[in-house]
């Protein structure tokens, strides 16, 4: 493994270019990404909200996920391997699918949207985006990957204006202060307890 580091380099060793770096923490660009970032979250509320409660919820909700049938009778699979996933699997179990379709939009847009677990908000925006690119749809689904990326890839300023940001600031208030203070306390080294010594009295002996 030596031989390998020394021929390759350690990745971890691998500093970070300052004009990444300055991407990645600068408050100036966390208003742009905090900005995007919001705005990709209401467009998942939006088309979380017409599938729970709008004009597609008989589609997703209802009737036996027709709409999640339909569309995956239909779709243009990218592969036929994913052909044969969306008539084998998605049509038959379409009713539970859509539910879990039109749930999960909803909650990856509230997520996103007030800034809560915003890593996993991505990465759940980008597995739906990629069903729905193989599924043939392109649609708008390139420019919400593409949001999703920058987004996941700059979350410690991305997420700044949100409750990922309060909960930051909490523990950089008050639980990291109270970790360090533990680190830099001596430990008490408590002496082994010793027994006193006990003189033996001579008995007397009769002669």
């Amino acid at each position: 493994m030596d031989n390998v580091y020394g021929l390759i380099g350690d990745p971890s060793k691998v500093k970070t270019p300052r004009s990444l770096y300055w991407l990645q923490r600068s408050k100036l660009m966390a208003l742009l990404w905090n900005t995007m970032r919001i705005w990709l979250g209401v467009m998942w509320l939006q088309a979380g909200i017409a599938k729970i409660w709008g004009a597609e919820n008989p589609a997703f909700m209802h009737n036996g996920g027709a709409g999640v049938a339909g569309f995956a009778t239909h779709a243009v699979a990218a592969y036929s391997w994913w052909g044969t996933f969306l008539h084998s699997f998605v049509v038959p179990n379409a009713g539970w699918i859509g539910v879990l379709v039109a749930v999960a939009e909803f909650a990856i847009g509230v997520s996103l949207a007030i800034g809560f677990l915003t890593p996993i908000a991505c990465l759940g925006s980008l597995l739906l985006l990629f069903t729905y690119v193989m599924s043939g749809t392109a649609s708008v689904c390139a420019f919400y990957a593409l949001f999703a990326i920058v987004i996941l890839s700059t979350w410690r300023t991305s997420s700044w204006i949100g409750v990922d940001g309060f909960i930051s600031g909490y523990r950089q208030r008050h639980v990291e202060p109270k970790m360090v203070r533990q680190e830099e306390t001596p430990d008490v080294v408590v002496p082994d307890y010793v027994a006193p010594e006990v003189e033996e009295t001579p008995v007397p002996v009769e002669v």
